[in-house]
């Protein structure tokens, strides 16, 4: 057998039975060879994977649940204390004013002598008018009795028809100029009754817009009056607010003048169109049962229900208030994934360091109330309670 190693001296039979133990001992180094590779193949991908880098913790956040604060929601609005009716006094015909008798912030009855125009023009016409009258009147006296005087004649034919009927015209005639007199003298009376102003009301001089000596034509205001009686709070309202002011709604009034006290108002009037400069409805309200201290002018903050009163509002810490374009947003931590979301609301009134948000959320939203602005949308967070909740309270 070439190839095959020789063994001198031993019989073939024994070298035929020893080619088995040959065999066994290479097959045996083989399984020795790899088992010895396992714990080191084992030791190079435990190293691989000791060097892969980490997953990123989620970012945490304190988030609070949003609990609603149990009342409706409130916006408020800055108006004006006014009379209900305010009308201007004027003369209604031209002359010279001879005396004021009220200024401004007087209080007036209605028929009190306000002003007087120097009357002796007036004076004049309705003495003229007068004596017009009085011939006027005299002169049908005598037409009547001309009349009276044909008609008996003409009864026994002493005279003849004709001139019985120009001794009628003569009459008609004189009838109508007594009766033109007539209207003449009222007119001229009227005029020297208008030489004196009165109010026509009760109520308060508001205004002064002319003075003793200076001349006026008829129509021109001297006062403005403003009645006494009911009072109104005046207001523009922006678009937002408009469904809160409708005729009817009701509202609470603090006066700037009078800290510490509240007025019941209700609206009684809503203008049909917005102002073409401002974009605001003016709104009328009715101040029921306001105090003698309160004054025409005076400023006021009106309180109004939102149109959505019913969901109420939710008050958060101003730290968990953010911007989106302008317009006010909050993170909410999104349910489940933990995810965050900015969301648009409605800011119904600014605290020292609270907000209330009218619109925008509901109850059980999580906001985050720090480090909004550095957080992004889609984010994964954890959301962790406060440490100190106190610290967010108004």
């Amino acid at each position: 057998m070439s190839g095959a190693p020789r063994f001198e001296g031993v019989p073939h039979h024994a070298l035929a039975g020893a080619e088995v133990p040959v065999k066994l001992f290479h097959s045996s180094a083989s399984v020795v060879a790899r088992a010895a590779c396992i714990p080191i193949v084992c030791a190079a991908l435990f190293a691989c994977k000791r060097h892969e880098a980490p997953a990123p913790a989620p970012r945490p956040v304190v988030a609070v649940a949003a609990q609603s604060d149990g009342h409706a929601s409130t916006s408020s609005l800055p108006g004006q204390i006014q009379s209900r009716y305010s009308t201007p006094l004027s003369f209604r015909i031209n002359g010279k004013i001879l005396e004021r008798r009220a200024r401004l912030g007087d209080s007036v009855k209605a028929g009190q002598v306000v002003a007087r125009l120097d009357p002796a023009d007036v004076e004049k016409n309705n003495a003229s008018a007068r004596a017009q009258l009085d011939a006027a009147e005299h002169q049908l006296v005598y037409a009547k009795q001309q009349l009276d005087r044909d008609r008996a004649q003409a009864a026994e034919n002493l005279i003849a028809p004709a001139q019985l009927e120009q001794t009628q015209n003569a009459y008609a005639s004189a009838l109508a100029q007594r009766n033109q007199a007539q209207q003449q003298a009222g007119l001229s009376s009227d005029q020297l009754r208008y030489a004196t102003l009165s109010a026509d009301h009760a109520g308060v001089i508001t205004a002064e817009q002319a003075d003793t000596g200076q001349n006026v034509t008829a129509g021109q205001a001297v006062f403005t009056l403003a009645w006494s009686g009911d009072i109104d709070v005046i207001c523009d309202v922006p678009e937002t607010a408009l469904p809160a002011f409708a005729v009817g709604k009701e509202a609470i009034v603090k006066l700037a003048g009078l800290p510490g006290k509240t007025f019941k108002a209700r609206v009684r009037e809503l203008s049909p169109a917005a102002d073409a400069q401002s974009r605001t409805w003016r709104a009328k309200l009715t101040l029921e049962g306001p105090a003698p201290d309160v004054r025409l002018g005076m400023t006021a903050d009106i309180a109004f229900a939102s149109s959505d009163a019913d969901k109420g509002a939710f008050t958060i810490p101003s730290t968990a208030l953010f911007h989106d374009n302008g317009h006010p947003a909050v993170w909410i931590v999104k349910q489940p994934g933990d995810a965050l979301e900015l969301r648009r609301v409605d800011v119904a009134r600014y605290g020292e360091r609270t907000v209330t948000i009218a619109r925008g959320i509901a109850a059980g939203d999580r906001i985050v109330w720090q480090g909004v602005h550095t957080v992004s949308a889609g984010e994964k967070v954890r959301v962790v309670a406060p440490l100190h909740p106190e610290d967010f309270a108004s």
